[in-house]
Formats: structure tokens, C-alpha cells, sequence
């Protein structure tokens, strides 16, 4: 499947290496459907959204530009605002 995603180079480099179970296309429109977004003190936004397949909460964080994708990992920590 063909992504239009800007993918750091820690990202290619170490994330997909480290978690090969995370699949590009959870990430293609995450910023349509996540359920949280916060901007950390270094200026990366992390977005939050739940994966069906998985059953679980997918953290994903881009860098300042908000447009490049630095990291992603399930979030075991994540409550779903009521």
C-alpha cells in the first residue's frame, strides 16, 4: 500500500525494526480520528487513536513540523476521556 507519509529517520531506522507489527496505513489519517492530541514540552505533537484489529491504544508522535512520524508504540497506559 502507498503512503504519503514523512517518516523520520529514526523512525525507518529504529521503530519499524523494533515494533514490524505496526502497519503505515494506522498512521495514513490518524490526525482525522484520534482521540487525543498534545503538544510535549519539546515541541513533538503525540496523537492517540484506538486500533480495532489490535484491540488496543496506538500513541504516535510527529515532530515539530507535525507532519513527519518519529515514533509509534501501543500505549498500555492510555484512558479514553469519558
Amino acid at each position: 500500500m502507498r503512503h504519503n507519509l514523512k517518516l523520520s529517520k529514526y523512525f525507518t531506522e529504529k521503530v519499524l525494526i523494533k515494533r514490524p507489527y505496526i502497519k503505515l496505513e494506522w498512521l495514513t489519517d490518524i490526525k482525522q480520528h484520534y482521540l487525543r492530541k498534545e503538544v510535549q514540552d519539546d515541541g513533538r505533537i503525540r496523537y492517540w487513536t484506538y486500533i480495532k484489529e489490535s484491540g488496543k491504544y496506538l500513541r504516535v508522535v510527529f515532530l515539530e513540523d507535525d507532519e513527519t512520524v518519529h515514533n509509534a508504540f501501543f500505549d498500555r497506559n492510555f484512558k479514553e476521556d469519558k
